[in-house]
């Protein structure tokens, strides 16, 4: 008799674990199959051989990595600040001006060797 009692307590169990697993799994594909937002930052305007031209440059990168990781939804809201931060070090590495990576370690503390600027 001990082992019905077991085994009826396991299937509201099962069936929860099972029900957790199926949102969690339907949460990820919906994110994985969203397409990858980006936004374009324009700058031939501005002059990156000078401090003033490398600051806007970099405020305008930060701004859009800002906007393209803003999330509604409250769970996601939790990782919009990391998205952010690494959408603005690959924007910084893929344009690899020394200038700009040098301002954005100051600006971040960032000094680790991942950012490649060379000329």
């Amino acid at each position: 008799m001990k082992s019905n009692i077991r085994t009826a307590h396991r299937i509201p169990l099962a069936l929860s674990t099972a029900m957790l697993l199926t949102c969690v799994w339907a949460a990820s594909n919906a994110i994985a199959d969203e397409e990858v937002r980006s936004e374009r930052v324009k700058f031939q305007d501005l002059n990156v051989d000078t401090p003033e031209g490398v600051q806007a440059l970099y405020g305008r990168i930060h701004a859009a990595a800002r906007r393209v990781c803003s999330e509604t939804d409250p769970v996601l809201k939790l990782a919009e600040a990391s998205c952010a931060r690494k959408a603005q070090a690959n924007a910084i590495e893929r344009l690899n001006l020394p200038q700009l990576t040098a301002y954005y370690k100051m600006k971040t503390g960032e000094h680790s060797g991942n950012l490649i600027a060379s000329r």
